[in-house]
């Protein structure tokens, strides 16, 4: 018989062994259709563009119903806004300060997206009780998301034309922070030389370790024009590309290198590289589709949110992870195909070079914590509960301009702001009265409560059936002050009034729909974890035929989570390490629980595949648990450090949203590779025994068998 026939995969193989073969065999095939995919839909994307688009509306929301009214009537608060601040240390009325003023405000007028420009000078409110301080309103055609970047930035341009001669000039408002976003920066290539870095130590060889890297930058890149193009047609908002990046680049590599890993296992027994590739894919492959389709229903329980801004998120990464997949699955065994025997001699030098054991640390390691599996639970459970206990007095909101970079205009403006008309000026509440001509009352009343500095208005619409109060409150937007503040307007204030007058009265505005956000997804999250981990842990019951492990999976994964929003409530809430503090994005701790949920089970099931598969040979706990984590624990540290890299190079980002992120996930990732696999897993699986694979026998008569892995 043919070598040629000892290696073709037979009808009985595996699709995954199937799928192999072919790419090995069709190597040149299969990469020329992978550059041509790339290429196309880079190209097409390109030519067609992106719109990405926010949106943040909650519908059944005070904030949202308010901002309904005002577009409903015509009020001009329903479009964006920037304000144009200058300061003068001596007074901005003097003449020669007030000409320069008007002069530039003249040129803005006339430039693009540009409805209408209030000067400081046509309202005494809009200048300071000491004179040094002044805004103009710049009104613009439509919401903050949805004008132009490089239109905001012209006005920004304009402005910075006053510096100068004592004068400062700063733009504020969400559109001016958005034209001045940064993009990642080097987060993206320091995440990928970190991850490349690894892996040459890993495998000794620079080919080698190159591989998973390509195959996740082949994922990744098509992802990007896939999700472009996708925006056309869904809600995907504008800050989904970095995410993606980043969960693209961290899983890509990750699943390449367990694939690889196995790949030059099945060498080092002496298989050729095609009968190697093929045995690994029948192998490891399974494990990737099973991660990979666990990290996908982890995101799709996004959808059950309801919230538009988020469902496109979760959809965009979901396609990432499953083209991501893809590659793993096809690219990679063609990379193989090209690149085998160099790495076979590779890696065959390297092996009778060492002449070590593999695994040996690992099996003494397991053994130390089964001699003591009650210290290693307790005292990794005592500290993971230490680290998680500050997510419980996390405030959800979202970072303003008080957040940025000082060198931005947007916290110049931000601090002039403050400084000239008080801490509550950057985020006032719109308080809609509809249905009434006579807002005296309200105005009054809201005047006399506590935690409001000033009241103005009321500013009719253009049909005159809605006038809005601007209600400016005396502390800052993220203050809890101003959380409480409006909880007192909604539950207290306005009520009795409504009934008063007769008005609907709603409190809108920036500022009262970012607690609307953050309230709706605190109610949301109980129905959100309960579909993910019940998913999930069904998906393990089917696979690993036991009770007991989909239960233990489900609690190590949340706790390694609450432990991963705790830092993130540490540093980013209350300033550790030097960082400004404020509130945690609102959408972070969904976000990061359906991506770290998600990955976290890529190590379980790969960790416990192997336990399982010692336990249904020996029978033997014990040794099972030895030998799962003597088999895994170099590949699982490895590609723990690569996700960490990836993910915690993006703290390098400008964008805080992408700092909370990398840091969030880096943690995350952090503790379930070390304390988790290496210390509860094991002490857990050595306290439970044979109980660790009870199921009843009911059960088992009724569950599919589902064959994770062949060895």
């Amino acid at each position: 018989m043919s070598t040629d026939q000892l290696t073709r995969p037979t009808a009985r193989s595996s699709i995954f062994e199937r799928l192999a073969a072919f790419s090995h065999r069709h190597r040149w095939r299969a990469l020329t259709l992978w550059v041509v995919l790339v290429a196309g839909i880079t190209g097409v994307s390109s030519a067609v563009g992106s719109a990405y688009h926010n949106d943040f509306s909650l519908p059944g929301t005070d904030s949202q119903a308010a901002q309904s009214v005002l577009e409903k009537h015509g009020a001009a608060q329903a479009d964006a806004s920037v304000q144009i601040v200058v300061e003068d240390a001596q007074d901005i009325r003097d003449t020669g300060v007030r000409d320069r003023v008007e002069d530039v405000l003249g040129k803005v007028e006339g430039l693009p997206s540009v409805t209408g420009v209030i000067s400081p000078y046509e309202e005494k409110s809009a200048i300071s009780r000491d004179g040094t301080v002044g805004y103009a309103t710049v009104t613009l055609d439509g919401a903050a998301e949805n004008v132009p970047k490089e239109h905001v930035r012209a006005i920004i341009d304009a402005a910075k034309s006053l510096d100068g001669e004592g004068l400062q000039a700063a733009v504020g408002g969400d559109a001016a922070r958005g034209a001045e976003e940064a993009g990642g920066g080097a987060a993206e290539g320091a995440g990928i030389l970190g991850a490349l870095v690894i892996l040459v130590f890993l495998f000794g060889s620079l080919v080698a370790a190159s591989l998973p890297v390509v195959t996740a930058l082949f994922a990744v890149g098509s992802s990007i024009g896939l999700i472009a193009l996708a925006s056309h047609v869904a809600n995907v908002a504008d800050f989904t590309p970095p995410i993606m990046m980043l969960v693209g680049l961290g899983v890509g590599i990750d699943y390449a290198l367990l694939i690889f890993s196995r790949y030059r296992s099945e060498l080092l027994r002496g298989a050729e590289p095609e009968q190697a590739t093929r045995s690994a894919l029948d192998a490891a492959g399974r494990t990737v589709f099973f991660a990979g389709c666990t990290v996908i229903i982890a995101l799709m329980g996004l959808v059950a949110l309801g919230l538009g801004s988020l469902q496109g998120v979760a959809l965009a990464v979901a396609l990432t992870v499953l083209v991501t997949m893809a590659a793993s699955l096809t690219l990679l065994p063609a990379l193989l195909g090209v690149f085998g025997r160099r790495i076979q001699s590779q890696v065959t030098k390297r092996a009778a070079k060492t002449r070590r054991v593999d695994g040996a640390g690992w099996r003494r390691w397991a053994s130390g914590v089964q001699r003591r599996p009650w210290v290693a639970l307790l005292v990794s459970v005592v500290a993971l509960g230490a680290l998680a206990a500050p997510a419980a007095g996390m405030r959800l909101g979202f970072a303003d301009a008080g957040n940025d970079a000082t060198s931005t205009s947007s916290r110049q403006a931000y601090d002039l702001l403050a400084d000239g008309f008080g801490p509550g000026f950057n985020g006032p509440l719109f308080v809609v009265a509809e249905g009434t001509a006579d807002v005296g009352p309200v105005r009054a009343a809201l005047a006399d409560t506590p935690g409001v500095a000033a009241v103005s208005g009321p500013i009719p619409s253009k049909d005159g059936e809605v006038g809005t109060l601007m209600v400016f409150p005396d502390s800052a937007p993220q203050a809890e002050a101003t959380s409480q503040l409006v909880d007192r307007l909604r539950g207290d204030v306005l009520p009795p009034l409504a009934d008063e007058t007769g008005a609907r009265l709603l409190v809108g505005g920036a500022t009262a729909a970012t607690e609307d956000f953050a309230a709706t997804v605190s109610d949301r999250m109980p129905l959100f974890v309960a579909i993910v981990v019940g998913l999930s842990a069904l998906l393990l019951l089917i696979v690993f035929r036991s009770v007991l492990i989909p239960v233990k999976a489900a609690l190590l994964n949340l706790v390694s989570i609450g432990a991963a929003l705790g830092a993130i409530t540490l540093v980013f809430q209350h300033g550790w390490f030097g960082v400004e503090p404020g509130p945690i994005e609102a959408f972070i701790p969904v976000m990061i629980f359906a991506i770290v949920f998600g990955l976290s089970m890529d190590y379980e099931v790969f960790l416990l595949s192997r336990i399982h598969e010692e336990w249904e040979r020996t029978k033997d706990p014990q040794a099972a648990v030895r030998e799962g984590l003597a088999a895994t624990g170099k590949v699982i540290t490895a590609a723990a450090a690569i996700m960490i890299v990836v993910f915690a190079a993006f703290m390098l980002s400008p964008d805080r949203m992408l700092q909370q992120f990398g840091l969030g996930l880096a943690v995350a990732i952090l503790l379930d590779a070390v304390v988790i696999r290496c210390l509860i897993v094991p002490a857990v699986m050595q306290l439970l025994g044979k109980r660790a694979w009870w199921l009843p026998a009911w059960l088992r008569r009724v569950l599919p068998r589902v064959e994770l892995e062949r060895h």
